[in-house]
Protein backbone atom coordinates (compact mmCIF):
# COMPACT_ATOMS: atom_id res chain seq x y z
CA UNK A 1 0.00 0.00 0.00
CA UNK A 2 1.49 3.46 -0.68
CA UNK A 3 2.18 5.44 2.01
CA UNK A 4 1.73 9.48 2.11
CA UNK A 5 5.09 9.69 1.59
CA UNK A 6 5.43 8.35 -1.08
CA UNK A 7 2.53 9.67 -2.47
CA UNK A 8 3.81 13.26 -1.66
CA UNK A 9 4.79 15.76 -4.81
CA UNK A 10 7.96 17.01 -4.27
CA UNK A 11 8.37 20.77 -4.78
CA UNK A 12 11.17 23.17 -4.05
CA UNK A 13 10.42 24.00 -0.20
CA UNK A 14 9.56 27.40 1.07
CA UNK A 15 9.17 29.86 3.68
CA UNK A 16 5.92 31.27 4.23
CA UNK A 17 4.00 31.83 7.45
CA UNK A 18 3.31 27.88 8.44
CA UNK A 19 6.89 27.75 8.61
CA UNK A 20 7.43 31.10 10.49
CA UNK A 21 5.25 29.63 13.24
CA UNK A 22 6.67 26.33 13.20
CA UNK A 23 10.08 27.89 13.69
CA UNK A 24 8.12 30.19 16.64
CA UNK A 25 7.51 26.67 18.62
CA UNK A 26 10.92 25.44 17.58
CA UNK A 27 12.69 28.33 19.39
CA UNK A 28 10.48 28.71 22.57
CA UNK A 29 10.95 25.00 23.60
CA UNK A 30 13.21 24.42 26.03
CA UNK A 31 15.60 21.81 25.19
CA UNK A 32 19.01 22.54 26.77
CA UNK A 33 22.00 20.14 25.83
CA UNK A 34 20.72 16.42 27.34
CA UNK A 35 17.23 17.62 27.86
CA UNK A 36 15.81 18.04 24.23
CA UNK A 37 12.76 16.20 24.48
CA UNK A 38 10.48 19.38 23.99
CA UNK A 39 11.67 20.04 20.46
CA UNK A 40 12.02 15.97 19.94
CA UNK A 41 8.65 15.79 20.25
CA UNK A 42 8.06 18.71 17.80
CA UNK A 43 10.05 16.69 15.63
CA UNK A 44 8.41 13.52 15.65
CA UNK A 45 4.77 15.19 14.68
CA UNK A 46 6.31 17.19 11.83
CA UNK A 47 8.15 14.28 9.97
CA UNK A 48 6.43 11.43 11.02
CA UNK A 49 3.82 11.65 7.51
CA UNK A 50 6.81 12.21 5.26
CA UNK A 51 9.23 9.42 6.63
CA UNK A 52 9.71 5.57 5.49
CA UNK A 53 11.67 4.99 8.42
CA UNK A 54 11.71 7.37 12.03
CA UNK A 55 13.53 6.16 15.27
CA UNK A 56 15.39 7.52 18.18
CA UNK A 57 18.42 5.85 18.66
CA UNK A 58 19.77 5.61 22.36
CA UNK A 59 20.77 8.96 22.90
CA UNK A 60 17.98 10.98 21.80
CA UNK A 61 18.66 11.73 18.44
CA UNK A 62 15.83 11.83 15.97
CA UNK A 63 17.11 9.50 12.34
CA UNK A 64 14.60 9.58 9.86
CA UNK A 65 14.47 8.00 6.32
CA UNK A 66 13.28 9.09 3.20
CA UNK A 67 14.01 6.51 0.29
CA UNK A 68 14.75 8.14 -3.52
CA UNK A 69 13.03 7.17 -5.83
CA UNK A 70 15.83 6.03 -8.31
CA UNK A 71 17.89 3.60 -8.77
CA UNK A 72 21.47 3.42 -6.31
CA UNK A 73 20.68 6.83 -4.75
CA UNK A 74 23.68 8.55 -3.12
CA UNK A 75 22.52 8.59 0.87
CA UNK A 76 22.95 11.81 1.89
CA UNK A 77 23.32 12.74 5.87
CA UNK A 78 21.67 15.99 6.83
CA UNK A 79 22.12 16.98 10.08
CA UNK A 80 20.60 19.52 12.29
CA UNK A 81 21.35 19.42 16.42
CA UNK A 82 18.13 20.20 18.33
CA UNK A 83 19.77 21.07 21.52
CA UNK A 84 20.70 24.98 22.79
CA UNK A 85 22.99 26.22 25.25
CA UNK A 86 21.75 26.48 28.90
CA UNK A 87 21.67 25.96 32.61
CA UNK A 88 21.93 23.89 35.55
CA UNK A 89 20.76 24.24 39.06
CA UNK A 90 23.14 23.05 41.26
CA UNK A 91 22.62 23.76 44.51
CA UNK A 92 19.90 25.08 47.11
CA UNK A 93 20.56 27.69 48.96
CA UNK A 94 16.37 28.01 50.36
CA UNK A 95 14.08 30.68 49.67
CA UNK A 96 14.04 29.85 45.87
CA UNK A 97 17.57 30.92 45.54
CA UNK A 98 19.83 28.42 43.46
CA UNK A 99 23.39 27.92 42.32
CA UNK A 100 24.03 27.19 39.04
CA UNK A 101 26.26 25.92 35.82
CA UNK A 102 26.31 26.79 32.63
CA UNK A 103 25.74 24.06 30.02
CA UNK A 104 27.48 24.77 26.66
CA UNK A 105 29.10 28.55 25.69
CA UNK A 106 27.57 31.17 28.03
CA UNK A 107 29.58 33.94 28.83
CA UNK A 108 28.53 34.74 32.32
CA UNK A 109 29.18 38.50 32.38
CA UNK A 110 26.30 38.47 30.03
CA UNK A 111 23.76 36.54 32.42
CA UNK A 112 22.63 38.70 35.27
CA UNK A 113 19.19 40.11 34.92
CA UNK A 114 18.16 37.64 32.18
CA UNK A 115 14.75 35.95 32.83
CA UNK A 116 14.41 32.42 32.77
CA UNK A 117 12.06 29.32 32.73
CA UNK A 118 13.54 26.25 35.38
CA UNK A 119 12.59 22.59 34.78
CA UNK A 120 10.20 20.57 32.84
CA UNK A 121 6.70 23.30 34.25
CA UNK A 122 8.98 26.15 32.89
CA UNK A 123 8.73 27.88 36.54
CA UNK A 124 9.69 31.68 35.69
CA UNK A 125 12.94 32.75 37.19
CA UNK A 126 15.56 35.27 37.38
CA UNK A 127 19.44 35.43 37.21
CA UNK A 128 20.53 37.75 39.43
CA UNK A 129 23.71 38.93 41.38
CA UNK A 130 22.82 38.42 44.99
CA UNK A 131 26.24 39.98 46.26
CA UNK A 132 26.47 43.79 46.98
CA UNK A 133 25.68 46.03 44.51
CA UNK A 134 28.81 46.91 42.70
CA UNK A 135 30.43 50.16 43.93
CA UNK A 136 31.87 53.16 41.14
CA UNK A 137 35.21 51.68 41.54
CA UNK A 138 34.10 48.14 40.38
CA UNK A 139 31.71 48.24 38.03
CA UNK A 140 33.92 47.08 35.65
CA UNK A 141 34.83 44.09 37.41
CA UNK A 142 34.21 40.13 35.11
CA UNK A 143 30.59 38.53 36.49
CA UNK A 144 31.77 34.82 37.51
CA UNK A 145 29.25 32.32 37.97
CA UNK A 146 29.87 32.38 41.75
CA UNK A 147 28.43 35.22 41.46
CA UNK A 148 25.23 34.77 40.34
CA UNK A 149 21.70 32.96 41.32
CA UNK A 150 18.65 31.71 39.84
CA UNK A 151 16.30 33.40 41.91
CA UNK A 152 12.21 31.92 41.40
CA UNK A 153 10.98 33.10 44.41
CA UNK A 154 10.26 31.54 47.45
CA UNK A 155 6.76 30.30 46.59
CA UNK A 156 8.13 28.14 43.84
CA UNK A 157 11.32 27.06 46.04
CA UNK A 158 9.28 23.48 45.92
CA UNK A 159 8.68 23.32 42.60
CA UNK A 160 12.11 23.18 41.15
CA UNK A 161 15.29 20.88 42.60
CA UNK A 162 19.18 20.82 41.87
CA UNK A 163 19.68 19.23 38.29
CA UNK A 164 16.48 21.02 36.83
CA UNK A 165 17.86 22.09 33.74
CA UNK A 166 16.92 26.19 32.71
CA UNK A 167 17.03 27.92 29.70
CA UNK A 168 16.24 31.89 28.78
CA UNK A 169 12.51 32.57 28.51
CA UNK A 170 13.03 35.21 25.43
CA UNK A 171 9.87 35.01 22.93
CA UNK A 172 10.15 34.82 19.22
CA UNK A 173 9.39 38.02 17.28
CA UNK A 174 9.61 39.14 13.70
CA UNK A 175 11.41 42.28 13.95
CA UNK A 176 10.50 43.56 10.23
CA UNK A 177 12.71 41.95 8.30
CA UNK A 178 14.44 40.22 11.21
CA UNK A 179 13.57 37.23 13.32
CA UNK A 180 14.55 36.83 17.02
CA UNK A 181 14.42 34.51 19.03
CA UNK A 182 16.68 32.21 21.71
CA UNK A 183 17.93 29.12 20.52
CA UNK A 184 17.86 30.28 16.97
CA UNK A 185 21.49 28.21 17.01
CA UNK A 186 20.03 25.43 15.90
CA UNK A 187 16.09 25.44 15.77
CA UNK A 188 16.34 27.23 12.33
CA UNK A 189 18.68 24.04 11.41
CA UNK A 190 15.82 22.23 12.44
CA UNK A 191 13.02 23.90 10.91
CA UNK A 192 14.90 23.83 7.61
CA UNK A 193 15.60 19.89 7.46
CA UNK A 194 12.09 19.51 8.60
CA UNK A 195 11.27 21.20 5.41
CA UNK A 196 14.15 19.14 3.03
CA UNK A 197 11.95 16.11 4.58
CA UNK A 198 8.66 16.98 3.65
CA UNK A 199 10.22 18.11 0.16
CA UNK A 200 12.95 15.42 0.17
CA UNK A 201 14.73 15.42 -3.93
CA UNK A 202 13.71 12.18 -5.14
CA UNK A 203 17.29 11.96 -6.69
CA UNK A 204 18.85 10.78 -3.03
CA UNK A 205 17.89 8.60 0.38
CA UNK A 206 17.84 11.38 2.45
CA UNK A 207 19.06 10.46 6.03
CA UNK A 208 17.95 13.14 8.36
CA UNK A 209 19.88 13.57 11.69
CA UNK A 210 18.29 15.43 14.61
CA UNK A 211 21.07 15.21 17.08
CA UNK A 212 21.21 15.78 20.87
CA UNK A 213 24.23 17.12 22.53
CA UNK A 214 26.06 19.39 20.04
CA UNK A 215 26.96 22.35 22.18
CA UNK A 216 28.82 20.18 24.60
CA UNK A 217 30.90 18.44 22.17
CA UNK A 218 28.91 17.14 19.51
CA UNK A 219 27.59 13.72 21.05
CA UNK A 220 24.59 13.09 19.42
CA UNK A 221 26.10 13.26 15.87
CA UNK A 222 28.99 11.47 16.70
CA UNK A 223 26.62 8.17 17.42
CA UNK A 224 24.11 9.15 14.09
CA UNK A 225 27.04 9.49 11.72
CA UNK A 226 27.95 5.65 12.51
CA UNK A 227 24.44 4.47 12.49
CA UNK A 228 23.62 5.91 9.34
CA UNK A 229 26.69 5.67 7.39
CA UNK A 230 26.20 7.68 4.52
CA UNK A 231 28.41 8.39 1.55
CA UNK A 232 27.93 12.10 2.34
CA UNK A 233 27.02 14.95 5.16
CA UNK A 234 25.37 17.91 5.13
CA UNK A 235 25.22 20.11 8.45
CA UNK A 236 22.77 22.91 8.94
CA UNK A 237 23.45 25.12 11.64
CA UNK A 238 22.96 28.53 12.93
CA UNK A 239 26.51 30.45 13.14
CA UNK A 240 27.73 34.00 14.62
CA UNK A 241 27.75 37.22 12.44
CA UNK A 242 30.31 39.49 14.68
CA UNK A 243 29.39 41.69 11.87
CA UNK A 244 28.36 45.22 14.03
CA UNK A 245 31.19 48.40 13.09
CA UNK A 246 33.58 48.89 15.64
CA UNK A 247 31.91 52.04 18.06
CA UNK A 248 33.08 55.31 17.00
CA UNK A 249 34.30 56.02 20.85
CA UNK A 250 36.96 53.35 20.32
CA UNK A 251 39.95 54.99 20.06
CA UNK A 252 41.81 51.34 19.24
CA UNK A 253 39.06 50.89 16.66
CA UNK A 254 37.57 54.31 15.45
CA UNK A 255 37.61 54.31 11.45
CA UNK A 256 38.55 50.88 10.71
CA UNK A 257 36.50 48.37 8.86
CA UNK A 258 35.31 45.43 10.64
CA UNK A 259 37.64 42.23 9.48
CA UNK A 260 36.67 40.36 12.44
CA UNK A 261 33.49 39.01 11.49
CA UNK A 262 32.78 35.17 10.77
CA UNK A 263 29.38 35.87 8.50
CA UNK A 264 27.33 39.06 7.72
CA UNK A 265 23.46 39.54 8.13
CA UNK A 266 22.00 39.65 4.63
CA UNK A 267 24.52 38.36 2.53
CA UNK A 268 22.80 34.91 2.10
CA UNK A 269 24.18 31.33 3.30
CA UNK A 270 27.04 31.01 4.74
CA UNK A 271 29.06 27.76 3.09
CA UNK A 272 32.09 26.64 5.49
CA UNK A 273 35.41 25.80 4.26
CA UNK A 274 37.55 25.24 7.74
CA UNK A 275 36.61 25.64 11.52
CA UNK A 276 38.23 24.56 14.75
CA UNK A 277 36.58 21.10 14.13
CA UNK A 278 36.44 20.04 10.17
CA UNK A 279 38.23 20.70 7.11
CA UNK A 280 35.56 20.82 5.20
CA UNK A 281 35.28 18.78 1.70
CA UNK A 282 36.42 20.64 -1.53
CA UNK A 283 34.34 18.96 -3.48
CA UNK A 284 30.75 19.13 -1.46
CA UNK A 285 32.00 22.73 -0.89
CA UNK A 286 32.76 23.45 -4.97
CA UNK A 287 29.07 21.62 -5.66
CA UNK A 288 27.30 24.27 -2.98
CA UNK A 289 29.17 27.20 -4.77
CA UNK A 290 28.36 26.56 -8.10
CA UNK A 291 25.06 25.36 -6.90
CA UNK A 292 24.51 28.80 -5.98
CA UNK A 293 25.92 30.88 -8.72
CA UNK A 294 24.24 29.35 -11.17
CA UNK A 295 20.60 29.77 -9.57
CA UNK A 296 21.47 33.76 -8.71
CA UNK A 297 21.47 32.74 -4.58
CA UNK A 298 23.07 34.47 -2.44
CA UNK A 299 26.00 33.14 -0.65
CA UNK A 300 28.98 34.08 1.47
CA UNK A 301 32.01 32.21 2.59
CA UNK A 302 32.26 31.41 6.33
CA UNK A 303 35.84 33.01 7.61
CA UNK A 304 37.62 30.45 8.71
CA UNK A 305 39.26 30.20 12.30
CA UNK A 306 37.14 28.86 16.01
CA UNK A 307 33.68 27.34 16.31
CA UNK A 308 32.44 24.06 14.26
CA UNK A 309 29.53 22.08 13.61
CA UNK A 310 28.46 18.44 13.62
CA UNK A 311 30.35 17.96 10.84
CA UNK A 312 33.27 17.85 13.06
CA UNK A 313 31.89 13.99 14.41
CA UNK A 314 30.32 13.09 11.34
CA UNK A 315 33.20 13.26 9.40
CA UNK A 316 35.49 11.32 11.43
CA UNK A 317 33.23 8.25 11.55
CA UNK A 318 33.63 4.87 9.86
CA UNK A 319 35.82 5.41 6.94
CA UNK A 320 35.30 9.06 6.94
CA UNK A 321 32.12 11.03 5.50
CA UNK A 322 32.67 14.11 3.22
CA UNK A 323 31.26 16.97 5.26
CA UNK A 324 30.33 20.35 4.34
CA UNK A 325 28.65 22.67 6.33
CA UNK A 326 26.15 25.47 5.62
CA UNK A 327 24.64 28.29 8.33
CA UNK A 328 22.07 30.57 8.61
CA UNK A 329 24.24 33.66 10.04
CA UNK A 330 22.81 35.26 13.20
CA UNK A 331 24.16 37.79 15.77
CA UNK A 332 24.45 37.24 19.58
CA UNK A 333 24.29 33.71 18.89
CA UNK A 334 25.12 31.89 22.90
CA UNK A 335 23.07 35.03 24.14
CA UNK A 336 18.92 35.10 25.84
CA UNK A 337 18.21 36.76 22.17
CA UNK A 338 19.88 36.18 18.89
CA UNK A 339 18.51 37.52 15.32
CA UNK A 340 18.71 36.64 12.26
CA UNK A 341 17.16 38.03 8.63
CA UNK A 342 14.62 36.24 7.28
CA UNK A 343 16.06 36.40 3.66
CA UNK A 344 19.19 34.66 5.04
CA UNK A 345 17.08 31.41 6.08
CA UNK A 346 14.63 31.88 2.77
CA UNK A 347 17.99 31.48 0.60
CA UNK A 348 20.00 28.98 2.72
CA UNK A 349 16.94 26.68 2.47
CA UNK A 350 17.10 27.18 -1.19
CA UNK A 351 20.13 26.14 -1.50
CA UNK A 352 20.30 23.49 0.33
CA UNK A 353 17.26 21.77 -1.72
CA UNK A 354 19.23 22.70 -4.75
CA UNK A 355 22.11 21.54 -4.03
CA UNK A 356 21.23 17.86 -2.98
CA UNK A 357 18.70 17.60 -5.90
CA UNK A 358 21.69 18.13 -8.10
CA UNK A 359 24.28 15.72 -6.37
CA UNK A 360 25.11 12.96 -8.29
CA UNK A 361 28.23 10.68 -7.51
CA UNK A 362 30.21 12.18 -10.17
CA UNK A 363 30.37 15.08 -7.24
CA UNK A 364 32.44 12.62 -4.99
CA UNK A 365 34.28 11.09 -7.54
CA UNK A 366 35.81 14.00 -8.42
CA UNK A 367 39.49 14.79 -7.15
CA UNK A 368 39.38 16.72 -4.52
Amino acid sequence: METRASLAIHHPPRIAEAQIRLLERLCNACAVSGNESEVRKIVLEQIKPYASEVRVDALGNVLAVRRGQTSQPLRVMVAAHMDEVGLMLVDDEGDGIFRFDVIGGLNASQLAGKPVYVGREHVPGVIGRPIRISEENDRDEKLTLDDLRIDVSPDNAKRVKAGDYATFSTAFARLGASLRAKAMDDRIGVASLIELLRNAPPNIDLLAAFTVQEEVGLRGARVAGYALNPDLALVLDCTPAHDLPFWEGDSTAAGQENTHYNTRLGAGPAIYISDASTIHDPRLIRHLVETAEQLHIPYQIRQPGGGGTDAGAIHRQRLGIPSVSLSVPGRYIHTPASLVRLDDWKNTLRLAHAALSRLTPAVLAADR
